[in-house]
């Protein structure tokens, strides 16, 4: 039995995470020959499947144009759009239904299990890798990759002094927020674009704004000033700034142009994105016919939070006793800009370490999209947030990882069958 065992090819996945453990179980399930071994640094599986989504984990968006889905990855368009050929957004769905996890849409497109708990994914796949025989080792940090000459199998040394070989090795250990942390694959011959944060909320130190936390506007638009960086959507007001969807978007595609600015710069929102400076002045004109006799403050015409709408007309200087035939042309003109080209001042950001995205990583011109495999190191293969790809909020990541986890297995069992 022993000898059995020592020749059965070993493929080991360094990272516990999404991409990773898509990788190990479906390697582990189309060749069984081949004893599959995940290693993960902390002493949690799957934690940013388990807190995704407020709980629910977005398992991905229910966008079926793979021209258009790649259109969500700030970093990383072209090589998405190659790979999705091979495992999409259906085959995600199918995937999961097929263990008995069915999804669900919401109105927004974003794709939760039906059952609305994270713990639904984390239980299929803790399970696939019990039935698929795939060992688990956590507390394992890898410190540093060899490759052993003209075997092109691998010696990785963990920070616990514990040497594993392997013949096949899937990088699935996701971004890292500094350059130095990525200095083991550096060693393994591989070029690393400068990580810098992705999806993070926008600081307003000590706004009066963020007196109305809590409030949120289902649909504004948000600029930032001197780009062309604009995001339509949601957005809520925090104690310590925005957040919601149109911000956390905006935080993405801006990534590597807000770092060079250190978080520092100027955003105008449009409060109620329908209208522009132009089509509001004729919209008051109405108002002010229509509800002359009415207080300002009390009648809230354009359906925001009350809180945000007492507050709009306070800073443009409307009085609470004034109605609608008593405004003034200079305090009207103000309100009209609070609405439509509110302006503040962005210092600095607020990302979540559980949920950090990184833009950057290894670089994707030395990764063959068909295979995940490197085209420096034969038989060294990359999955999820640790290559150079990055997508919005929304499952668009997770996607991303369950597509590159399946390619990878896929290649791995073609090039074990052939060795066996």
């Amino acid at each position: 039995m022993k000898d059995k065992i020592k020749t059965r090819k070993q493929l080991v996945v360094i990272g516990g995470g999404a991409a990773g453990f898509f990788c190990a179980v479906n390697a582990a399930r189309i060749n069984p020959a081949l004893q599959v071994l995940i290693l993960e640094k902390s002493n949690k599986l799957l934690s940013k499947v388990k807190i995704s989504g407020g709980g629910r984990c977005n398992v991905t968006h229910a966008c079926f144009d793979i021209t258009e889905m790649s259109k969500r990855y700030p970093r990383g368009q072209h090589f998405v759009k190659k790979t999705f050929h091979q495992f999409f957004t259906s085959d995600t769905i199918k995937w999961f239904e097929e263990r008995q996890v069915p999804l669900k849409t919401e109105k927004d497109g974003r794709m939760f299990p039906v059952s609305n708990s994270s713990q639904s994914i984390i239980n299929c796949l803790l399970h696939e890798a019990e039935k698929f025989d795939v060992s688990i080792k956590l507390n394992t940090a890898v410190q540093s990759v060899k490759v052993f000459e003209n075997s092109e199998s691998f010696d990785i040394l963990c920070e616990n002094g514990e040497s594993i070989q392997s013949d096949y090795l899937v990088i699935a250990c996701g971004g890292f927020p500094k350059s130095t942390m990525f200095n083991w694959i550096r060693e393994l011959g591989h070029s690393i674009e400068e990580p810098v944060p992705s999806l993070f909320t926008f600081n307003l130190p000590r706004h009066p704004l963020n007196n109305l936390m809590g409030v949120s506007v289902e649909k504004v638009s948000v600029k930032i000033a001197s780009t062309k960086l604009e995001e339509k959507g949601p957005l809520m007001i925090t104690h310590w700034g925005l957040s919601g969807p149109a911000i956390l978007r905006l935080s993405a595609w801006g990534a590597k142009e807000l770092s060079i600015r250190n978080w520092k710069f100027t955003i105008s929102i449009n409060w109620i994105s329908e209208f522009n400076e132009q089509s509001i002045i004729e919209k008051f004109k109405q108002l002010r016919n229509e509800f002359a006799s009415q207080k300002i403050v009390g009648k809230n015409p354009f359906n925001l939070p009350q809180r945000l709408w007492e507050f709009l007309a306070t800073d443009s200087g409307v009085k609470s006793e004034w109605r609608w035939a008593d405004f003034s042309i200079l305090v009207q003109h103000k309100l009209i800009k609070n609405l439509c080209l509110y302006t503040v001042e962005v210092s600095g950001k607020t990302t979540f370490k559980e949920e950090f995205v990184t833009a950057g990583g290894v670089q994707l011109k030395e990764v063959e999209a068909s295979t995940m495999e490197s085209k420096i190191v034969p038989n060294l293969f990359f999955a999820g947030e640790v290559l150079d790809i990055d997508g919005i909020t929304g499952g668009y990541n997770f996607q991303q990882a369950w597509t590159s986890g399946w390619i990878a297995a896929h290649a791995i069992q073609k090039k074990a069958t052939v060795a066996q």
